[in-house]
């Protein structure tokens, strides 16, 4: 008997909801719905000074307004910290955490190569700290604490993007699982919510497509199912340009004042691929015509005269 989909959205409250962030949800909602599975809502504040409950509170509202409906209360991540504490135990029992003393700066100074603008493949300068020179260093400074990777690979294939496949200790590198100042890092937040949660479905943007082998390696160490990964093609503006909280663009308070619900949702749709072409639609009216075979491969672009476009 085939397993009832669970899927979910964990937006990230560092700013109001853009159309790419709609896009997302309304796959992940459309996927769950049509096969009759059940749909969750995580907010993902770990970071709590950047992600106050009030932005939370917004994104939530948001959603309803565009009616979304989920099936559990939404889950916050800043209120889980004493379990991912039983999971960063676990995984210290096993030998696999040490501590890293690398400032940034150092980061991105070593040799090691780039996985982009912000990151690097770790150079595993601290893996090689004898206990008593990591305890020296700790006295003048807090560290960050990372996990051992094996030079192996991990494959998977993803629902959109096909086969995949990562060298761990390549491409990289042991990473971190909590934070200098404490918080807890992504990777291992969002494995254990969703094995916890019972989420069997991830759906999201092909931009974190890269971190997939990191988490399903901490799903193998950690003992927990392995979920199906849809990682969607990113919204654009009309120029190209990837969308983002930070630039403002497309948030939902300056969008509603223009557009009605139905329409940014057929707009998307279209866009999309799942109607031949926009036109206002509910969200409940896009369940039965739901098909990942209809959803496009390539970024989708937005109309000239939307979002912020800059020279």
């Amino acid at each position: 008997m085939r397993e009832a989909v669970v899927g979910r959205f964990a937006p990230t409250p560092s700013g109001r909801l853009h159309l790419g962030n709609v896009l997302c949800a309304m796959l992940a909602y459309l996927s769950a719905r049509h096969e009759g599975g059940r749909f969750l809502l995580r907010i993902e504040d770990l970071d709590v000074p950047r992600c106050p409950r009030r932005l939370a509170q917004q994104a939530i509202d948001d959603l309803e307004w565009l009616g979304f409906r989920w099936d559990e209360p939404p889950l916050y991540q800043s209120e889980r910290t004493e379990i991912y504490v039983r999971a960063l135990r676990e995984l210290e029992a096993k030998g696999l955490v040490y501590p890293c003393f690398c400032t940034r700066a150092q980061l991105h100074a070593s040799v090691a190569p780039n996985l982009g603008d912000t990151q690097v493949v770790y150079a595993g300068t601290c893996a090689r700290l004898s206990p008593e020179e990591a305890g020296k260093l700790s006295k003048l400074r807090a560290p960050a604490l990372r996990l051992r990777v094996p030079d192996e690979e991990v494959a998977f294939t993803d629902g959109l993007c096909g086969p995949q496949r990562e060298n761990l200790a390549r491409d990289c590198g042991d990473f971190i699982l909590r934070r200098s100042d404490g918080l807890f890092g992504y990777q291992l937040a969002v494995v254990v919510d969703d094995a916890l949660s019972g989420v069997n479905q991830v759906v999201r943007g092909r931009d974190i497509l890269s971190a997939t082998p990191r988490q399903i390696y901490l799903q193998r160490l950690l003992g927990y199912p392995q979920p199906d990964y849809v990682h969607i093609p990113l919204l654009t503006d009309a120029q190209g340009r990837r969308l983002a909280k930070r630039d403002k663009d497309l948030d939902l308070s300056e969008l509603a004042k223009r557009m009605t619900v139905k329409d940014i949702l057929g707009m998307l749709a279209g866009g999309a691929g799942l109607i031949e072409e926009p036109r206002p639609v509910r969200l409940d009216e896009l369940v039965p015509l739901f098909d990942w075979a209809k959803v496009r491969r390539d970024d989708l672009r937005l109309p000239s005269g939307l979002g912020q476009e800059k020279p």
